[in-house]
């Protein structure tokens, strides 16, 4: 895929460092695009996989998040839940070029568009 091809979404240094910015669908769930320490960038669906915390809130560690609701921990290179835990968010492909942090819009319009936000209330 040609650099035209992505799509611009921020400037590196218009995520925080340790933190991250949500990116908005027109289908489906946002997308959490995260910086770390190193300038390292990252994207995933912003939901963890255990009760659907939005990962967006958590705090971001070497390459990794944690889920604000529960800790879990969730990798940020590919999206697993690391041991003990089991389960996967979905990860985005993303690149930085001349500091322009972009996202591949193909999957961005089709992965993950039937993920649903996790309902307040109880269960039924």
């Amino acid at each position: 895929m040609k650099p035209q091809d992505w799509q611009a979404i921020c400037r590196v240094e218009d995520i925080p460092v340790l933190g991250s910015r949500r990116v908005a669908r027109a289908n489906g769930m946002d997308v959490a695009v995260f910086r770390n320490d190193e300038d390292q960038v990252f994207a995933l669906l912003d939901r963890c996989p255990h009760k659907g915390g939005p990962l967006s809130q958590g705090i971001v560690f070497g390459t990794s998040v944690a889920c604000p609701l529960h800790n879990w921990t969730i990798s940020l290179a590919d999206g697993q839940a690391q041991a003990p835990d089991e389960g996967c968010t979905q990860r985005f492909s993303c690149r930085v070029d001349a500091g322009q942090v972009m996202l591949d819009p193909v999957e961005l319009a089709t992965l993950a568009i039937d993920a649903q936000p996790p309902k307040a209330g109880p269960s039924r």
